[in-house]
C-alpha cells in the first residue's frame, strides 16, 4: 500500500472506494464493538446478578407478594418467553442449516474442480493441434497461388478479355448487323427489281384487258333495248361508270435499281460477316495469345514453389521457436500431479470438516440445552401451577419448572459470551470478505482494485506484464485479461502477446518477400497482334454505303404503291353491274350484262390479284431499302469509328489496360496470402487457445469462496448471533416467571385485628410468625 504514489489515490475512482471502505467498516466496527461489550459485559453482569440473589435480591428473596393481577403477569411471561424461545429454535434451525450447506458444499466442491481441471487439460491438449493447424492451412493458399499462376493465360486473359469487351464486342456486334443489312438490301433491291417488271408487263395486259372490256361493254349498252323508257336510266347509269375501268397506277414511269442491285453483287462478293466472325475469333483467341506471353511465369512454377515452401517452413520454424507444445505438456503433468495432490487433501478436508460440523453442532446444542431447560420449565410449570395453592405449598411438579427456568438463566449466562465471542469473530472476519473481497469479486470491481497502478508493486505500474513478460508499461490488467477470456477469446489476444511476438509484422515480412514480388512483376502480356477488321471489310462497308441504295427515289415508288391497280374495286363493280342488270327485264340485254361482270371477275382473278401481291412485295422492299438507307454512309462510318476505336484501344491502349487486370491479378494472388494472414489474426484472436477455463477457474473461485463457504458461514453467525441476543430477553423472562413457579420460604398472610385494621403477617413455611419479617400494611 505505500507505494500507491499520492497522485493515485487522488483520483476519483479511488477516493470514492476509500470511501465506500469507510462507509462498510464504520458499520462493522459497530457492531463488533456492539459484540465487545456484550462478551465483557455478559460474565459482569452475570457475577452481579449472582451475588445480587445471593443476597436476597434480584428476585432471590423466597417470598412472593400476592397481587390481584398475578395471573396477568405470569400469562404474559409465560406467552413472552414461549415467543422468544420460538425465535432461537429458528435461529438455531438456520444456523444448523447454514452449518450442513457448509459440508453438502464442500463435498459438491469436488465436481467443480474436476471439471476445470478437465477445461484445463483440454485447452492444454488442444492447443498445439489448433496452432499445427493454422500453420499447416498456408498449404492452401499456396497451393491455389499455384494454381492460378499455371492457369494465369485463361485468367489473366479472362480478366482482359472482359476489360477490352465493353468497347470491342459493341463494335463487332455493329458490323455484323451491318454484314446481315448488306444481305436483306440485296434480296429487297432483288424483289423490287423483278416486281417492278412484273407491273410494268402486267399493267399494260391490264390496261388492254380493260379497255377491251369497256369497249365491248359500251357496244351492248347501244342495243336498242337500253331506248325503253324504263331501262333507259339503269344504262345510263351503268354507261356513266365505264370510265373506272380503268388502271390507277403506272409503272411504267418509275426508275429501275438496277445500278444499286449491281453495286450490290460487287459489295457481297465479299462476305464481311465472315471477316467479323474472324474478328470475334481473334479476340476471344485473348486467353491464348495471354497464355502464350505468360510462359515465362509457366516456367518459373519450380522456382515460385519453392519460394512458397521456404516462406511455408519458416512460418512452420517460427511456430516451433516458441516450445509450446513441450510447455503445455509439462503444464498437463502438472495439472495432473496437483490434481492428484488435491485428490489426497479430499480425506483430510472432510475429516477437518467434520471436526468443524461437530464444533458447530456443539455450539448449537448449548443453545438447544438451554431451550431444553427453558421448554421443560414451562412444560412442568404450567403443568404443575395450582391457583388454589399459596406460594408456600406449591406443588413439586411446579416447583420443578421454576428450578429448570432458573437452570436454563444459569446456562445463559455461562454460554451466552462465549457464543457471542464467537459469532462476533466470524462476523468480523465473514462479513469483512464478503464484502471486501466477494462483492467486489461479483462485480469485478476487485480486479479495478488489484489492477491499480503501482498498487502490487511500487516500481511497476502494471504487475501482471510486469511479472509475466518483465515489461510493466503493457496495458495488461487482470480485469481486461478476465474478460477477454469470460468472453472465449485466445490467450494470444488475452495476454496481448503482439506486444512480445508480433504475429503480423512476421508475416508480412515473411510471406510478402521482395523475390515473390519480382516474379509476379514479370508478367507482361502484348495485344497487337489482335485484328478486328481488315482493310477489304473497311472498304466493303464503304461500297455499301456508296451502292446508290440511297439514291433511289423511294417516294415516287411510295406513291404509286399506294394506289389501287385500278380505279375501282373490279368485284365492287361487278356487283353493282349484276345488281343494276337484275333491275331490267328479262332477256339478252340482261344475260349479256351478267356476262360482262363473268368477264371482268376473271380479269380481277387471273390479272389484278398478281399484280396487288407484286405490288405488296414492292411496298414492303422498298419501305425496307428506305429504312436501310436512311443516313446509311453516317451508320456505316459510325460503325467503322467504333472499330477504330476498339483497335486503337487495343493496340495502343491495352497496355494499361494490361497493367491495371496484371496488377488485379496479381493482388488476388496476394489476396489469398492476405486472407490467410487475417484468418490466422482472427483465429488466435477469437479461436485458438480459448481461455475461457481461466475465467472458469476465478468463477469457481468465486462460487465455492462465497456462494459456499462464506454466505453460508455469514447466514450460520447470523443464525447464532441472533440467539445470543434473544437470550437476554430470555433472561428476564424466566427470572419473572420462575417467581410464579418455584415453592416460596414466606408468603403474605392476612388476619382480622381488634383496632379493625387488618393486620399483614409473614408466615414461614410451617405456619410460624417470622418476627423479623413483621410488617403492618394499611388496607
Amino acid at each position: 500500500m505505500g507505494g500507491i504514489k499520492i497522485e493515485e489515490w487522488r483520483k476519483p475512482e479511488n477516493v470514492v472506494l476509500l470511501l465506500q471502505w469507510i462507509h462498510y467498516e464504520s458499520g462493522f466496527l459497530i457492531c463488533t464493538v456492539f459484540g465487545i461489550v456484550f462478551v465483557v459485559l455478559t460474565p459482569i453482569v452475570a457475577t452481579c446478578f449472582c451475588m445480587c440473589r445471593c443476597c436476597d435480591n434480584c428476585g432471590g428473596e423466597m417470598h412472593q407478594r400476592q397481587r390481584k393481577n398475578a395471573d396477568c403477569h405470569r400469562g404474559f411471561f409465560t406467552a413472552s418467553l414461549i415467543a422468544t424461545t420460538i425465535f432461537i429454535i429458528l435461529g438455531v434451525l438456520v444456523a444448523y442449516a447454514a452449518n450442513h450447506n457448509v459440508s453438502s458444499q464442500i463435498k459438491s466442491t469436488r465436481r467443480l474442480i474436476n471439471t476445470n481441471m478437465r477445461d484445463l487439460k483440454t485447452f492444454a491438449n488442444n492447443t498445439p493441434s489448433q496452432i499445427e493447424y493454422l500453420t499447416a492451412q498456408y498449404t492452401t493458399a499456396k497451393n491455389k497461388v499455384l494454381s492460378d499462376l499455371d492457369n494465369i493465360g485463361p485468367l489473366l486473359g479472362a480478366r482482359i478479355h472482359s476489360h477490352l469487351e465493353k468497347e470491342v464486342v459493341p463494335a463487332l456486334d455493329a458490323a455484323l448487323r451491318m454484314a446481315g443489312a448488306m444481305r436483306e438490301t440485296k434480296e429487297a433491291l432483288e424483289n423490287v427489281s423483278s416486281a417492278l417488271e412484273i407491273l410494268q408487263e402486267g399493267m399494260g395486259k391490264l390496261r388492254a384487258s380493260l379497255a377491251g372490256e369497256r369497249s365491248s361493254l359500251s357496244n351492248t349498252l347501244s342495243d336498242p333495248a337500253c331506248t325503253n323508257g324504263a331501262v333507259s336510266p339503269t344504262c345510263n347509269t351503268i354507261r356513266s361508270t365505264l370510265p373506272q375501268l380503268g388502271i390507277n397506277a403506272d409503272f411504267s414511269k418509275l426508275p429501275n435499281v438496277n445500278y444499286a442491285l449491281a453495286n450490290m453483287n460487287n459489295v457481297l462478293k465479299i462476305d464481311l460477316s465472315n471477316f467479323v466472325q474472324k474478328g470475334y475469333a481473334s479476340f476471344n483467341d485473348t486467353p491464348a495469345l495471354v497464355k502464350e506471353q505468360t510462359r515465362n511465369i509457366v516456367t518459373a512454377l519450380p522456382r515460385v514453389k519453392s519460394m512458397l515452401d521456404k516462406i511455408g517452413n519458416e512460418i512452420t520454424a517460427f511456430s516451433k521457436m516458441f516450445p509450446v507444445e513441450s510447455s503445455l505438456a509439462n503444464f498437463t503433468i502438472f495439472l495432473n500431479d496437483r490434481h492428484k495432490v488435491i485428490e489426497s487433501f479430499y480425506p483430510q478436508v472432510d475429516q477437518m470438516d467434520f471436526y468443524r460440523w461437530i464444533a458447530c453442532v456443539t455450539l448449537l446444542c448449548t443453545v438447544v440445552l438451554i431451550l431444553a431447560f427453558n421448554m421443560l420449565g414451562l412444560l412442568c410449570g404450567t403443568c404443575g401451577y395450582d391457583k388454589q395453592a399459596s406460594p408456600t405449598t406449591r406443588g413439586c411438579l411446579s416447583n420443578t419448572g421454576g428450578n429448570l427456568l432458573m437452570a436454563g438463566v444459569g446456562f445463559s449466562f455461562i454460554f451466552a459470551w462465549v457464543l457471542m465471542g464467537i459469532v462476533t469473530t466470524l462476523f468480523v472476519v465473514g462479513g469483512n470478505v464478503e464484502k471486501l473481497m466477494c462483492e467486489p469479486l461479483a462485480n469485478r470491481q476487485l480486479f479495478k482494485i488489484i489492477d491499480t497502478p503501482f498498487l502490487v508493486h511500487p516500481e511497476k505500474r502494471n504487475f501482471l506484464p510486469g511479472m509475466l513478460f518483465q515489461n510493466p508499461n503493457i496495458d495488461l490488467t487482470l480485469g481486461s485479461m478476465y474478460r477477454e477470456c469470460y468472453e472465449n477469446n485466445g490467450l494470444y489476444h488475452a495476454l496481448q502477446l503482439e506486444n512480445i511476438f508480433n504475429i503480423n509484422s512476421f508475416l508480412n515480412r515473411t510471406v510478402y518477400n521482395k523475390d515473390l514480388a519480382k516474379v509476379f512483376e514479370g508478367v507482361q502480356v502484348d495485344l497487337k497482334d489482335i485484328s478486328l477488321l481488315d482493310r477489304a471489310s473497311r472498304d466493303n462497308l464503304m461500297n455499301f454505303a456508296n451502292s446508290g441504295v440511297g439514291e433511289i427515289d423511294y417516294p415516287a415508288y411510295l406513291a404509286e404503291v399506294s394506289k389501287g391497280v385500278t380505279v375501282v374495286d373490279l368485284l365492287s363493280f361487278c356487283s353493282d353491274l349484276e345488281d343494276q342488270a337484275d333491275q331490267l327485264p328479262r332477256g339478252a340485254l340482261e344475260n349479256a350484262l351478267k356476262g360482262h361482270a363473268s368477264s371482268i371477275r376473271a380479269i380481277h382473278r387471273e390479272q389484278v390479284v398478281p399484280l396487288e401481291q407484286a405490288m405488296s412485295t414492292l411496298s414492303q422492299s422498298i419501305k425496307l431499302l428506305q429504312r436501310t438507307s436512311n443516313d446509311l454512309p453516317v451508320k456505316v462510318t459510325n460503325i467503322l469509328s467504333a472499330i477504330d476505336a476498339a483497335e486503337y484501344l487495343i493496340t495502343h491502349n491495352a497496355s494499361h489496360v494490361v497493367k491495371q487486370e496484371t496488377k488485379a491479378f496479381v493482388q488476388s494472388l496476394v489476396g489469398y496470402f492476405k486472407q490467410y494472414t487475417e484468418w490466422i489474426k482472427n483465429s488466435l484472436t477469437a479461436e485458438v487457445a480459448q481461455c475461457k477455463p481461466i475465467s472458469n477457474m476465478v468463477d469457481s473461485m468465486e462460487i465455492v469462496a462465497c456462494s459456499f463457504i462464506i454466505d453460508s458461514v455469514n447466514t450460520f453467525w447470523m443464525g447464532l448471533g441472533a440467539c445470543c441476543i434473544l437470550l437476554i430477553p430470555s433472561i428476564i423472562f424466566s427470572v419473572k416467571l420462575a417467581k410464579y413457579y418455584r415453592r416460596m420460604d414466606t408468603e403474605d398472610v392476612f388476619e382480622e385485628a381488634e383496632t379493625g385494621n387488618r393486620d399483614e403477617q409473614v408466615c414461614d413455611i410451617s405456619g410460624n410468625v417470622a418476627p423479623l419479617r413483621y410488617e403492618l400494611c394499611s388496607i
